[in-house]
C-alpha cells in the first residue's frame, strides 16, 4: 500500500468531522504511523456513516473492532471501543476510538453500517461485557452461554477454573470409547 500523507489526511478529517459533529468530535492524533480519531459515543453511528460515505474518505471496510480495558491504569472512562477502518480505493486507514464508561458499558451497534461488525461486536460483548444496542443477535460467541464474567476484563482471574484428571491406566487412550476417531492421525507406513 503506498504511503499516505497523514498530515494532509489528519487536516481533512479534523476539518470535516468538527464541522459536521461539533463537540462530539473530540480530536485526532497520529500514533505508530496511523491516524486516530476520538469521538463521543452518542454520535458513533453518524460518524461511521460519514466516514464511509464521504467522497474524501470512502472508508468502505471495517478491518476490526475491539475494546481496551484501562482499569489497571485507573483511567475513567474505563473502556475504549476501537474501530479500525480502511479505504480500499483511497488506500488510507483510520482508527476511531470511543470512550465507554464502566457504569454504563453500552454503545450503538455498527451492524447497519458494516454487516461484518456483527461477529466482532459479539466477540467484544463476550470478552469485555460491552453491550451493543440494537444488535440483531447479541449473545456470546466464544465462551459457553452459562459462563460467568468477561475474560478480557482486567479483574478476571488469570488462573481460570481448576480441574483435575485422574487416569488409572498407562494406555494413552484409557477411558475413551473404542469407536472414537483419534485426534492425531498416526501414519501407518511410508507409502
Amino acid at each position: 500500500m503506498p504511503a499516505v500523507d497523514l498530515t494532509k489526511l489528519e487536516e481533512v478529517v479534523k476539518n470535516k468531522l468538527s464541522e459536521y459533529f461539533g463537540s462530539g468530535f473530540e480530536g485526532t492524533e497520529v500514533a505508530h504511523g496511523d491516524l486516530m480519531v476520538r469521538v463521543n459515543r452518542d454520535i458513533i453511528v453518524a460518524v461511521l456513516e460519514k466516514l464511509r460515505d464521504d467522497p474524501d474518505f470512502k472508508f468502505d471496510f471495517l478491518s476490526y473492532l475491539t475494546a481496551v480495558d484501562y482499569s489497571a491504569l485507573g483511567r475513567e472512562p474505563r473502556f475504549d471501543v476501537i474501530y479500525q477502518l480502511l479505504s480500499t480505493t483511497k488506500k488510507h486507514r483510520l482508527r476511531v476510538r470511543v470512550a465507554v464508561p464502566e457504569d454504563d458499558p453500552c454503545i450503538e451497534t455498527a451492524v447497519n453500517v458494516w454487516g461484518g461488525a456483527n461477529w466482532m461486536e459479539r466477540e467484544c460483548f463476550d470478552m469485555f461485557g460491552i453491550v451493543f444496542r440494537n444488535h440483531p443477535d447479541l449473545r456470546r460467541i466464544l465462551m459457553p452461554d452459562d459462563w460467568e464474567g468477561h475474560p478480557l476484563r482486567k479483574e478476571f482471574p488469570l488462573g481460570g477454573v481448576k480441574s483435575f484428571y485422574f487416569k488409572r491406566s498407562s494406555d494413552p487412550y484409557a477411558g475413551e470409547p473404542k469407536n472414537l476417531v483419534p485426534r492425531i492421525r498416526r501414519q501407518q507406513s511410508d507409502i
